[in-house]
């Protein structure tokens, strides 16, 4: 059964609206906060960044669990809490320490201890998952076989969809807190103004799984969040702090983002078509070449991100509960939140890897120097060959 998860402050204060304006000043309240957590965190800094997005991930992981433990009545089921529990950690402990690995390479062969771990990352990753899948074999009961693989099965795309997207966010943040914010931000933009437009505007039904989604607020949506990351990729692609990748800096072990911007966050003149130049009245416009990739991103989530959201819909539907958790009121729960984030979290990393990323000459650098001095002179010599080939040297 569900119940009024609203604050008592803020019941009083709205008792005398209807339950339509009730409910949307409640989740335009409790919206503004979570904006304003959001810009908190993002001035705190990377680590602080990371941080959170573990905690989401820790409790959206259980949210999902609880789900599950609920609907097929599997209290009596050994060791399955502690089961998808260590799952969990198995999971994040493999691809965390990959990215360590990755983005703390000096840091890891500095320190032996780690260089052990790093050297035998995968196989200590895939050791600890044997261990959990031979404990779940020796837990199986004749009883409970069924659900028992249910759970399994259940706690397997949980971690699928939950870890390893969280995964890439922070891969994506690494690459620079533009890709990190604008992509979140078009999201939550979105959310916002298709419930705008559909609350104030709506009349036609969008999808059935979604009954007060309308088409009115779909297309309001995405215009607006077009818009918005236009706006937003210009003011912040002004500042290195928000375009420069996230690297650690090995001398005050701390992370330091500050570099020379790249061509992306460069200004740059365009022509504009010439159906338009009648309209608008100009023949070029000034802009970043990261504003032309924030419509892609934009429109990706406008119109598919929010199938993220069908298809959360449908899987509450599903197992007929309303929200994931009763977390945030008005909101239901952190799964409810972040069901079309990491749908976008996909895409950017998918993005970044397919049209943007290059080779990286400091983290190659960094392999160079931990080759043994024979391996290191036979890379000079090719490369200064290579070099002289060209006409450079």
């Amino acid at each position: 059964p569900t119940s009024d998860d609203t604050p008592e402050v803020l019941n009083r204060a709205l008792s005398n609206l209807s339950s339509r304006w009730k409910n949307w000043w409640v989740r335009g309240i409790l919206t503004l906060a979570m904006i304003t957590f959001f810009f908190i965190i993002i001035y705190l800094g990377p680590m602080v960044l990371m941080t959170i997005v573990m905690c989401v991930q820790i409790k959206c992981f259980h949210e999902i669990i609880t789900i599950g433990y609920n609907v097929y009545h599997s209290y009596d089921l050994p060791w399955f809490r502690t089961l998808s529990w260590y799952f969990l950690l198995c999971a994040n402990y493999f691809f965390y320490g990959e990215t360590v690995t990755d983005y703390f390479f000096t840091l890891v062969q500095r320190e032996e201890p780690l260089r052990i771990l790093s050297k035998y990352h995968r196989f200590i990753s895939f050791a600890l998952y044997l261990t959990g899948f031979c404990m779940f074999v020796l837990s199986l009961v004749k009883k409970h076989y069924r659900l028992q693989f249910y759970m399994f099965g259940w706690t397997h795309v949980t971690l699928l969809i939950v870890v390893t997207q969280s995964h890439l966010i922070i891969h994506n943040l690494f690459e620079g807190m533009i890709w990190f914010i604008v992509p979140i931000s078009c999201v939550i933009c979105n959310d916002i103004m298709a419930y705008m437009f559909g609350f104030f505007f709506g009349r036609t039904p969008l999808i059935k799984l979604s009954p007060k989604k309308t088409w009115e607020g779909f297309i309001g949506g995405f215009f607006a969040t077009v818009l918005f990351g236009l706006l937003l990729s210009y003011v912040m692609s002004g500042y290195r702090c928000f375009t420069c990748p996230v690297e650690f800096n090995n001398d005050t072990n701390s992370f330091t983002v500050d570099c020379e911007p790249s061509e992306l966050f460069q200004l740059q003149e365009y022509n504009i078509p010439l159906v338009l130049q009648s309209v608008v009245g100009w023949k070029t416009v000034r802009m970043y070449p990261f504003q032309i990739h924030s419509i892609a991103l934009s429109t990706f989530a406008s119109l598919i991100g929010p199938f993220g959201g069908f298809f959360a819909s449908g899987f509450k539907r599903a197992f007929k509960i309303k929200d994931f958790a009763n977390t945030i009121p008005g909101h239901g729960g952190i799964m409810d939140r972040f069901d079309c984030q990491y749908l976008m979290a996909t895409f950017v990393n998918v993005y970044i890897a397919s049209f943007i990323r290059g080779p990286n000459p400091s983290k190659l650098i960094q392999q160079f120097l931990t080759l043994r001095p024979d391996q290191q002179l036979h890379i000079f010599n090719t490369l200064k060959a290579h070099l002289v080939d060209k006409g450079v040297l």
